[in-house]
């Protein structure tokens, strides 16, 4: 069977080849009938379209390369559902690759990258405790915008969470219904999500003239029972407590084991002396399934990935565009728990 061309898609339609490839390539000043005419003529004879030998002969691509450090972060998996997507209605596809922390694998992936001729790369790291990028990234050649969950030193091209704001904007709310005396679980000492918001719960704090006290945010490992030992002795030595933020999913499941443990519930009522509200800074699912459900700060995590992709697609129509610093902001989400 003779292999189908654009030549016949044109004589079909009764248009020049030039305007079947603008339509492909969803370029120009196309009449919506001209474009029907073309899809027809492209449907009843079964053309297939060579995006890469279109790309080769055009110079240009419509693919991007997406590096992912952390498969096992729910943040992470929702930010790469929502900038796989975002691509996807721009005629982009996406190549997928996971160096972890393995730097030689990392340099690898770039050179990769290069060789199938990526139009851009977008690197989602999830590594909380360190500043800065790794060198393979910051010398990365190619068109190139980082995802974080915390702030990244240098002028790079980076769309971040806002955890200052989030955490700012729970310790708010906590105060405005009656909360006196709040406390922050998790994370470990040299997370800088954490840094951040304890920024952010300090500066709500003083706002209302309420004094910041150190004991009343205690670090953990990453990990439930970490969070319910923590919970545990906090709420033994401060009955006055009456109000958590939570670090993390564990954070979050090992606060409600250590509450049960001293007797307390978990409820909004600052007026009744035995309910310990609980605030989290994200949506998840194992969460949502518990009784009560949880009060949270969306990690805005769709918006982040749109953002990336948004970023990405202007960093590679405009070489020269500066470097652009791109936070979002989460939303309080009011349910049972706070």
């Amino acid at each position: 069977m003779k292999k189908v061309s654009i030549i016949d898609v044109a004589k079909l339609a009764g248009v020049s080849v030039s305007t079947v490839s603008l339509v492909l390539r969803q370029k120009g000043k196309i009449s919506a009938q001209t474009i029907e005419k073309v899809k027809e003529a492209i449907t009843e004879l079964g053309y297939v379209h060579n995006v890469a030998a279109a790309n080769l002969r055009a110079n240009t691509s419509n693919l991007i390369g997406l590096i992912v450090r952390d498969f096992s972060d729910t943040f992470n998996l929702k930010v790469i559902t929502s900038i796989v997507q975002a691509l996807e209605q721009q005629g982009y596809m996406v190549f997928l690759a996971h160096p972890q922390d393995d730097e030689e694998r990392l340099v690898q992936c770039l050179l990769s990258f290069s060789r199938q001729g990526v139009a851009g790369v977008i690197y989602l790291t999830a590594n909380a405790t360190r500043l800065t990028l790794p060198d393979p990234v910051r010398h990365c050649s190619l068109p190139l915008v980082t995802v974080s969950q915390a702030m990244i030193e240098g002028q790079y091209d980076l769309v971040m969470r806002d955890n200052r704001q989030a955490a700012a904007q729970a310790t708010r709310y906590l105060i405005e219904r009656g909360h006196r005396n709040i406390a922050y679980i998790g994370g470990e000492e040299s997370c800088q999500i954490r840094a951040q918001r304890l920024a952010g719960y300090r500066m709500a704090l003083q706002h209302y003239g309420l004094p910041y006290k150190e004991e009343f945010t205690p670090s953990c490992q990453e990990e439930t029972n970490a969070a319910r030992l923590a919970t545990r002795r906090l709420l033994e030595s401060n009955n006055k407590i009456t109000a958590l933020l939570c670090h993390s999913s564990h954070a979050i499941i090992g606060c409600l084991n250590g509450i049960h443990q001293v007797g307390r519930t978990v409820g909004k009522d600052v007026f009744l002396t035995q309910q310990v509200s609980l605030l989290g800074f994200e949506d998840m699912l194992q969460i949502n399934l518990s009784s009560p459900s949880f009060t949270y700060v969306s990690s805005a995590s769709d918006e982040t990935g749109r953002q990336a992709a948004a970023l990405i697609l202007r960093k590679i129509q405009q070489s020269d565009l500066p470097p652009q610093r791109i936070v979002v902001s989460g939303e309080l989400v009011l349910r049972e728990s706070g």
